[in-house]
């Protein structure tokens, strides 16, 4: 039976990704099977999780998936010695009005999966009071269990002392301590983590993570902290339908953002797969029936992405006779260009009038419910799907007609709606799940 354990903390930056990517790592090393998921929607973490379990990481998420879909996902757990969900930003963090099965906060996770929560504490500029911290957490929620804590980036051991003895006074297991070591942070760009894919030896910086934490953190009674689990007996379910029979997906460092439950609902279904590069300078696979372009980091390579012709010729020749859609990063090349950061404009493919713009960053993050105006590849007019959306990309103009009307977890109306001309279709919002 697999023994489970979420990993949270008061807030982002305080070092989850690293402690949930060393632990994993230290347990693989002991011979376990350790599977790991993402709390909420995030394409990198899972990417880092995979390399260091070798198993695939998938996000489950409380707001935009139903319980069954959830236990569905979780389930790909029941093979393994020890199941490792990293949470999303601080514990209780979520939306005001509730989605599907819960606001997206990470404590619905553990609350559904009853999975105790190992808190990553870091008390710079603080002692005493990260006790007051993890007490207030414990506290908050009852249908929630504590297991412990992992202090992270301590100054010096005399302030271990002051906090342990704290935490000690208030009944919280310390399982660690961590002193600050750059050697094992993870590099950063605007939308989170570089990508795994993209970092060399990244296979040598969680085996560092691995070996620093061992040697700072009781792994044994980690391990003991984490309870007795098992998945439900559910039946895999087609949770998204998939945009085709035949599916051109563009995929290498630009375009990167696709959730691995995706790629796994569209073959389940009974799609293939037909993944091409356009920073290569390839197009969509003739044989294919519609080409999927997911978000990625096009801002990063928009002077090649904008120099690479054939890319761009057999993308257009494609759209004449065939649906081409594109999420946020994917729909921005599908416009007419995009101005980078330092202010250089990009000519992009054409086939949408969309212009974005990275020059003036503003950051456009959150949950989103769409209600389609028009069809995209696999769904009709009318249906609702439920996604997120994270960029700083600003609409210079969009003139195409709107794809849908798009809300917020609140309800309200964005004017990120989308457009559509012909075969091809973009969104700024990433598909998480149908709501049904």
């Amino acid at each position: 039976m697999p023994r489970g354990l979420l990993i949270s903390a008061p807030a982002s930056g305080a070092g989850k990704t690293t402690l949930t990517l060393a632990l994993a790592r230290a347990c693989r090393d002991r011979g376990l099977a350790v599977q790991c998921f993402k709390s909420g929607p995030d394409y990198i973490d899972p990417a880092f999780h995979a390399a260091a379990t070798g198993r695939v990481s998938v996000n489950v998420d409380s707001w935009a998936m139903a319980r069954e879909t959830i236990d569905a996902l979780v389930a790909r757990g029941a093979d393994a010695d020890l199941v490792l969900a990293e949470g999303s930003m601080g514990l209780f963090d979520g939306v005001a009005v509730p989605g599907v099965s819960g606001t997206g906060a990470t404590a619905d996770l553990a609350a559904m999966m009853g999975w105790p929560v190992l808190l990553v504490i870091d008390p710079s500029g603080q002692a005493q009071t990260a006790a007051a911290v993890a007490t207030g957490l414990r506290d908050f929620r009852s249908n929630l269990r504590l297991a412990g804590v992992v202090l992270n980036r301590v100054a010096s051991p005399r302030h271990e002392s002051l906090v342990r003895s704290a935490l000690a006074d208030a009944g919280i297991a310390v399982f660690g301590a961590l002193p600050r070591h750059a050697a094992i942070e993870l590099p950063k760009r605007h939308l989170g983590l570089v990508q795994a894919e993209e970092q060399r030896g990244i296979d040598h910086l969680i085996g560092e993570a691995a070996r620093f934490v061992v040697q700072h953190v009781d792994l044994d009674a980690v391990l003991q902290s984490a309870s007795d689990w098992s998945p439900k007996p559910v039946a895999p379910t087609a949770s998204l339908s998939p945009p085709g029979q035949r599916i051109a997906l563009a995929c290498d460092a630009a375009f990167s953002f696709i959730y691995p439950h995706m790629l796994e609902a569209w073959r389940a279904a009974g799609a293939e797969i037909l993944a091409f590069s356009p920073l290569a300078d390839e197009g969509p696979d003739d044989n294919a029936d519609v080409c999927w372009l997911p978000g990625g980091y096009p801002e990063l390579h928009a002077g090649r992405l904008a120099a690479n012709q054939r890319f761009q010729r057999a993308l257009v020749s494609f759209a004449e006779t065939r649906p081409v859609h594109g999420e946020c990063g994917g729909y921005m090349v599908l416009g007419t260009a995009l101005t980078d950061s330092e202010g250089v404009r990009h000519t992009m493919t054409g086939l949408l009038g969309l212009e974005t713009s990275f020059a003036r960053r503003r950051m456009h993050l959150g949950y989103r419910l769409a209600e389609l105006a028009s069809t995209i590849p696999g769904y009709a007019s009318g249906a609702r799907l439920r996604g997120h959306e994270f960029h700083y990309s600003t609409i210079v103009a969009q003139p195409d007609p709107p794809l849908a009307v798009v809300r917020d977890a609140t309800g309200a109306t964005i004017a990120e709606t989308g457009s559509r001309r012909g075969n091809v279709s973009g969104t700024f919002f990433h598909l998480i799940a149908e709501d049904k």
